[in-house]
């Protein structure tokens, strides 16, 4: 281990009466990070709600990492960790579309950028009931479910008619 800790974080390893003293950095490393993260994570905060670029910064951070893992996902042989993640764009493509339509209303709820950060950083959190699986599964799942078989006959429809445009379109490029 201290090899490691040498090698990935030379700066923060101490010479201690002119030898590496790793394993006495291993505290002040994860002290370290953990000043790093706070003040990142204060100024994230302070940023989301008082600076203009917030929308751009919640909905990248609500993208960035998930699609990522996404991808790692999918190259896994694992099941698991596929059905988290569409789970989570399920949670996201739901809240998405909400949101397009509350626009108006959620302009004026203080600190709304903030809390849909909380919010999507909550759903994607590497913990077995997240936000994304407690969503899913007690409002989004209940209501697909009790409509399944009008939205699947409202898809079939729109299947139909898109086919029937498509041939209509193409019988009059072939001049029928």
């Amino acid at each position: 281990m201290g090899a490691v800790l040498t090698f990935v974080f030379p700066q923060f390893i101490h010479l201690h009466h002119g030898q590496h003293d790793v394993e006495s950095s291993v505290p002040m490393l994860t002290n370290h990070y953990k000043h790093v993260f706070s003040g990142l994570f204060v100024f994230l905060a302070l940023y989301l709600v008082v600076r203009y670029g917030a929308q751009f910064v919640c909905n990248f951070i609500g993208f960035i990492y998930p699609a990522y893992a996404s991808i790692k996902a999918i190259e896994s042989r694992e099941k698991d960790d596929d059905t988290k993640w569409l789970t989570y764009w399920v949670v996201y493509s739901v809240f998405s579309l909400v949101e397009f339509f509350a626009d108006i209303l959620l302009f004026w709820i203080p600190f709304y950028w903030f809390l849909k950060c909380l919010f999507l950083v909550w759903c994607m959190a590497p913990i077995t009931n997240n936000g994304a699986t407690l969503m899913y599964y007690r409002f989004i799942r209940p209501f697909i479910l009790r409509y399944e078989t009008k939205i699947d006959k409202t898809i079939d429809d729109a299947k139909n008619a898109i086919s029937e445009v498509n041939s209509v379109c193409t019988s009059q490029e072939n001049g029928y």
